[in-house]
């Protein structure tokens, strides 16, 4: 009887105890959010699986109904403690003790907690003076009170040890996603940032190109005019998502590369070829800064030029080869500020990271760069 009245003060107070942290949660403006909700469901789900196999087992082998509230009881006894001492420590002692280093005061409180729940079971030893007809205490009674003392003591530290161990696994995995989020927005801010430096790149030597041929030929000038509009209009417009089809690509790179070839003399030979087989999604304008790279550092006024660009599907896998030859830039030509190569290696390590591979070599004054890439 005295074991059953604590046990209804115990739940009234854990009554109370939970309005009261329910208002601190309110005062704290604590965000509690489905997943929170879902969690806390999933493991009230497993406490009670708990709770009642064993009554559950004995109705369905007896029948019994006496039989059967006896064996929740029993069961009861046993592990409404440890249900307790969990949930405190998961919600309470883990999060605001043993996670900000409080570790001494987080052991105390769990002694302070796992003793007080386990009152009722040295209550009976600690009254038994008071208890009428109550026999003397023998050495095996000692002995079969102490190790039932330490084995609930082992029980409920061990419950204390797996509500904090979840805890732990749980918040790992919520800083490990939030990581990743941070990651995913950095590398989307940083292909923004690439993206934006190629454009006015390019869009530089393009009007220098313009402007340099309409001194030449007015009404080339104004073709080229027309094709740069086009240029700008597929950069601006088509190229504002993660990826594009490689159809528009490859019409981007052939006019572009047709643009371009206006500031060539008779000593440049210019070859390409383009072979798609399937119009598959590639990130856009991924190639352009190195056929910009070609006609920067591969054409030469006075000696003889050679680019070429390949573009080939095969399957899942795309082949782009840009052969030039090598005129190295003076120190104080300013023409190109030598980002191109750097960028494009940037962009395929941040949006193909372990799906290519970069080859790239100066010989025979000619320069090649070869990119395989998975698609």
């Amino acid at each position: 009887m005295p074991g059953i009245l604590f046990n209804l003060q115990f739940s009234i107070f854990n009554v109370m105890a939970f309005q009261s942290f329910s208002v601190s949660l309110h005062k704290m403006k604590i965000k509690i959010t489905k997943n929170d909700v879902w969690l806390l469901l999933a493991q009230l789900v497993v406490w009670v699986a708990i709770l009642f196999a064993m009554p559950l087992a004995t109705f369905v082998s007896t029948r019994d109904m006496e039989s059967t509230k006896t064996s929740f009881w029993i069961v009861w006894g046993l592990f409404h403690t440890p249900m307790v001492v969990y949930f405190v420590n998961f919600y309470l002692l883990g999060p605001y003790l043993f996670f900000r280093h409080r570790r001494w005061l987080f052991v105390l409180c769990n002694l302070v907690l796992i003793l007080g729940m386990n009152y009722p079971f040295y209550y009976v030893f600690l009254n038994r003076n008071n208890i009428p007809d109550m026999p003397a205490m023998t050495t095996n009674m000692w002995l079969g009170f102490f190790s039932g003392f330490l084995m609930f003591m082992v029980l409920n530290c061990f419950v204390a040890a797996i509500a904090v161990g979840i805890r732990h696994a749980i918040q790992a995995r919520k800083v490990k996603r939030q990581l990743m989020d941070e990651r995913a927005k950095h590398t989307e801010a940083e292909l923004a940032w690439l993206k934006n430096q190629i454009n006015p790149h390019f869009l530089f030597n393009t009007l220098n190109n313009i402007s340099s041929l309409i001194q030449i030929d007015a009404d080339a000038a104004q073709d080229s005019i027309a094709q740069l509009s086009d240029l700008l209009r597929y950069a601006m417009y088509e190229t504002n998502k993660p990826t594009v089809p490689i159809s528009g690509e490859v019409e981007f790179m052939q006019n572009y590369i047709s643009l371009m070839k206006l500031r060539c003399n008779e000593k440049t030979s210019v070859t390409t070829h383009f072979d798609v087989k399937q119009d598959v999604e590639i990130a856009p304008l991924l190639f352009i800064s190195l056929i910009e790279n070609a006609f920067k550092h591969g054409v030469s006024t006075n000696k003889p030029s050679v680019i070429d660009i390949r573009l080939q599907q095969n399957d899942d896998e795309l082949l782009f080869i840009c052969d030039n030859t090598n005129y190295p830039k003076d120190t104080d030509d300013r023409s190109g500020s030598g980002i191109g190569v750097e960028n494009t290696r940037r962009r395929m390590e941040l949006m193909y990271h372990g799906k290519y591979e970069w080859e790239q070599s100066i010989e025979s004054d000619m320069y090649h760069v070869k990119i395989t890439m998975k698609i």
